[in-house]
């Protein structure tokens, strides 16, 4: 008779464009499924709308660079002039607790964390159409120059295309109800997760 646990914790990245909703729907996937959802840290300036330690961790330049020195990040990347990264431990203690680990990251840094996690499930977001990103680009309400939003939306469609050869799946944001559930299911067939 095997003593070994048959549940195990699983990293489940998830990806997109930004502004498709990738933050909303990995918070509502928390609410809904027993799961833990990194929080990555950053460089760049805190909204006024966001809760540090729970968007983001908002860190100085010189703390992040530190932390790369000292291997505290699983995976990092420099995302429009500001740094972003895994934070190793969070990860590791979560999965030793036999929890789903829901990472909110780019291209990037997802196949990073593939290396790894060879066993990691691969879901990207993708918005309805190239128009419907640019709106919610438009809307986000981040004051940025027509030449930002620009490069914004031209990196999107690059992680778009690049997407389709890396990820198990890929899931059309149209409504965020509807997309999580969608979500939900998958992280269930492939993890066991709970709700």
């Amino acid at each position: 008779m095997s003593t070994q646990n048959p549940k195990k914790g699983k990293v489940v990245i998830i990806s997109g464009p930004s502004g498709v909703g990738k933050s909303t729907v990995c918070r509502e996937l928390v609410r809904q499924i027993d799961a833990f959802l990194s929080v990555s840290a950053t460089t760049r300036p805190r909204s006024e709308n966001e809760v540090d330690g729970k968007d983001y961790r908002f860190i100085s330049e010189a703390e992040f660079q530190k932390r790369i020195e000292t291997g505290d990040f699983l995976e990092y990347a420099e995302v429009f002039g500001n740094l972003y990264g895994t934070p190793r431990e969070d990860v590791r203690q979560a999965l030793a607790q036999d929890k789903t680990v829901i990472l909110e990251i780019d291209v990037q840094g997802a196949l990073i964390v593939k290396n790894s996690y060879p066993d990691a499930l691969m879901i990207f977001i993708l918005p309805p159409s190239q128009a419907d990103l640019a709106g919610r680009m438009a809307g986000r309400g981040r004051g940025e120059d027509g030449k930002t939003a620009r490069r914004r939306l031209d990196s999107a469609s690059v992680e778009i295309a690049s997407a389709w050869q890396y990820y198990d799946y890929m899931v059309i944001n149209a409504d965020v109800k509807q997309a999580v559930e969608e979500i939900k299911k998958i992280i269930k067939e492939n993890t066991g997760a709970k709700e």
